[in-house]
């Protein structure tokens, strides 16, 4: 299916994830059946089956599963990491770490998430601090 359309011609569920942080919103998908959080972006909830998600803000906080570094020459940008999230809500998500440097980003770091940019495009992207206000 295309992410932008469902059959209905609705928007799709990774466009409305998109469109929510271009909004400067973080939220994933709740199961209305099972309860569970999920992530990506689907029709379906990958625990139960069912069809009835939501959209819901989440906590924003979670903590790094694993983490790589990518190399590129300084011209080219520089080194960054990627990252697997865990999020306290039960998901895993890939993003990046901004504010440390790529070779300081470690398995179990807290994190919390913002809205930031990657390639120029709005992410929802971590950094190794305590959060306070919701930033997105």
């Amino acid at each position: 299916m295309d992410k932008n359309k469902s059959d209905t011609g609705q928007p799709g569920p990774l466009q409305v994830f998109e469109d929510h942080v271009s909004q400067g919103e973080f939220r994933i998908q709740q199961c209305k059946d099972c309860g569970s959080h999920v992530f990506y972006p689907r029709y379906l909830c990958n625990h139960c089956g069912s069809s009835e998600l939501k959209w819901v803000e989440v906590s924003g906080r979670g903590i790094v599963y694993s983490t790589s570094v990518v190399r590129r020459k300084p011209e080219r940008g520089g080194d960054y990491n990627i990252a697997l999230i865990d999020l306290e809500e039960g998901p895993r998500m890939m993003s990046r770490v901004m504010d440390v440097d790529p070779d300081q980003v470690t398995i179990g770091m807290a994190v919390s998430a913002h809205i930031g940019l990657i390639d120029d495009k709005p992410a929802v992207v971590f950094y190794n601090k305590e959060q306070g206000d919701k930033e997105w």
